[in-house]
């Protein structure tokens, strides 16, 4: 009796497993697939289920394989990154969609996001910073890599004399991102421009300023640039 009622307890704890995160590979270097879908396969909520080395049917193989994020190379044999990007955005999109490149163009970034992926990682960063791309873009959110965010941001920022760089070594409750659009707010721009600038949607901007208002226990705009100047993170 004590047997039986345990591996019925067993059985429903396995029925109520949230589901994995199903994730496809699309690389034209097979040492490169092999690696990442190493370092996912160590993540126990994720599971790569294909992976191509071209272009081609990816959005059938998309489909066939119920992928929940598509982790996709821009330079692809017979059909590239973007091809196929803009023929998921033509089909409607089956999947969330992260770009590894070897490219940081900001131009490049701009288009590829304006097209509909999700995130966007160089390979040089990939090994630190794709599981938690995957993670953030499975709960909706957009994603960048630390070293393509930051630029973004010091393209936006460069010729304004109101701003001090971020100290990375600032004891903040914030997150590097949420720095960026403090500073951003600080400096007077709107959401849409934040949005436009940082590439990202005017909701994620607007989840961004709720998470920090509520984390920095602050009421309005008033107390989001008194927290900058007493940090630094502009000049008054």
């Amino acid at each position: 009796m004590i047997c039986s009622s345990f591996f019925y307890k067993f059985d429903l704890s396995k029925k109520n497993m949230t589901p994995k995160i199903r994730i496809y590979l699309a690389d034209d270097h097979q040492i490169l697939i092999d690696g990442i879908s190493s370092l996912l396969q160590t993540i126990p909520d994720f599971e790569v289920v294909g992976f191509s080395l071209n272009g081609n049917n990816l959005f059938d193989e998309v489909i066939q394989n119920k992928t929940d994020i598509l982790i996709l190379d821009i330079n692809m044999p017979q059909k590239d990154g973007i091809a196929v990007i803009k023929e998921f955005a033509d089909k409607g999109f089956p999947c969330k969609v992260i770009i590894l490149s070897s490219y940081d163009d900001l131009k490049l970034i701009k288009e590829i996001m304006k097209l509909g992926a999700n995130a966007y990682l160089t390979k040089q960063c990939a090994g630190e910073n794709i599981v938690e791309g995957v993670q953030a873009v499975y709960r909706g959110e957009e994603y960048f890599c630390k070293t393509v965010r930051e630029k973004i941001f010091y393209n936006v920022t460069k010729d304004n004399p109101k701003l001090n760089r971020i100290n990375s070594n600032i004891n903040s409750l914030l997150t590097g991102r949420e720095l960026e659009i403090v500073t951003l707010i600080s400096l007077e721009y709107s959401g849409k421009e934040i949005s436009e600038q940082l590439f990202i949607s005017t909701n994620t901007v607007e989840t961004h300023r709720k998470n920090i208002m509520k984390k920095l226990k602050l009421k309005n705009i008033i107390g989001l640039v008194k927290y900058a100047l007493k940090n630094n993170l502009i000049t008054s």
